[in-house]
């Protein structure tokens, strides 16, 4: 539509770091949508989602992690960042940002994969009204489909250590298909996946402050059936360190919405319009 706003910024986190986000929106906005992506996925990933939304009368939101896409520093393998500083530091900006963009609109939130998981490392989570999960489940392998447990360990044990032995960073391609990734983003993944209580026990402990329990917003899960990493299961395990948000999980198979496969990041793809249309139609009013 010719009527939409489009405007790319930067804007700082609160140590200062820079980050890359666009902001989609329809020329009278009635609600603002904050889109927090999955590892390894450039905010361009969501384009197609962000203008379908903003076509629906939203702000949109679209911004990149540090240490991925445009806000990835020139020297990667110099980076020093822990995987959670997304969650504590980069998503709180993000929402920053959407609320000065669109000022006094509702705020509700997209989150893909970790962009679901790591809410509750958000001081000012509070701010948003309804969060859609899609795609969101713990990374522990053993609770993933059976198939693709080779694939994941061999990625834990095998491709990533010699990635990052031999470039600094885990780097994009081959079998690591989404952007090039720092050190302690792969690395603390790592530890979390290999384990069956996931981070939970960390949450007690090394992970504090955060501010999982203090989630009250809705969220509903969207779950696909040949995603082999946010299976069911795992969607539970995750909602389950949310415990005062009231939450449900929306199981689905591709053929619900007229496609062949979905997976882990299908959801975003082209032709996935009528799953957005309900997403928006939650996130608006809690149908759909």
């Amino acid at each position: 539509m010719s009527d939409l706003v489009t405007r790319d910024f930067t804007a700082p986190a609160p140590d200062g770091y820079l980050l890359s986000m666009r902001l989609v929106s329809a020329a009278e906005p009635r609600i603002a949508v904050l889109v927090s992506s999955g590892t390894g996925f450039p905010k361009g990933f969501y384009e197609r989602f962000a203008r379908h939304m903003a076509e629906r009368g939203a702000a949109v939101l679209t911004y990149d992690f540090r240490g991925i896409a445009g806000s990835r520093p020139d020297d990667l393998k110099a980076m020093a960042m822990d995987y959670p500083d997304w969650g504590r530091l980069d998503m709180p900006a993000a929402l920053d940002a959407l609320i000065e963009a669109a000022p006094g609109l509702r705020v509700v939130h997209v989150g893909h994969s970790v962009g679901g998981h790591f809410l509750g490392f958000m001081a000012n989570q509070d701010r948003i009204h309804r969060h859609a999960f899609v795609s969101v489940g713990t990374g522990w392998w053993g609770g993933h489909h059976r198939s693709y447990n080779p694939m994941e360990l061999f990625f834990w044990l095998g491709f990533g250590p010699f990635s990052l032995m031999r470039h600094g960073y885990i780097k994009g391609g081959g079998l690591w298909g989404g952007t090039d990734l720092p050190r302690g983003v792969f690395t603390t993944w790592r530890r979390w996946c290999l384990k069956r209580e996931y981070f939970s026990r960390e949450l007690a402990t090394s992970l504090r402050p955060h501010h999982y329990e203090a989630v009250t917003a809705p969220i509903r899960s969207w779950i696909f059936t040949d995603d082999p990493i946010a299976t069911p299961n795992s969607a539970r395990d995750l909602l389950s360190v949310y415990p005062k948000a009231p939450s449900e999980i929306s199981v689905h198979a591709p053929s619900d919405f007229g496609a062949r496969r979905i997976g882990h990041e299908g959801a975003f793809r082209k032709g996935m319009e009528p799953l957005w249309d309900r997403i928006f139609h939650w996130l608006e009013n809690g149908e759909g």
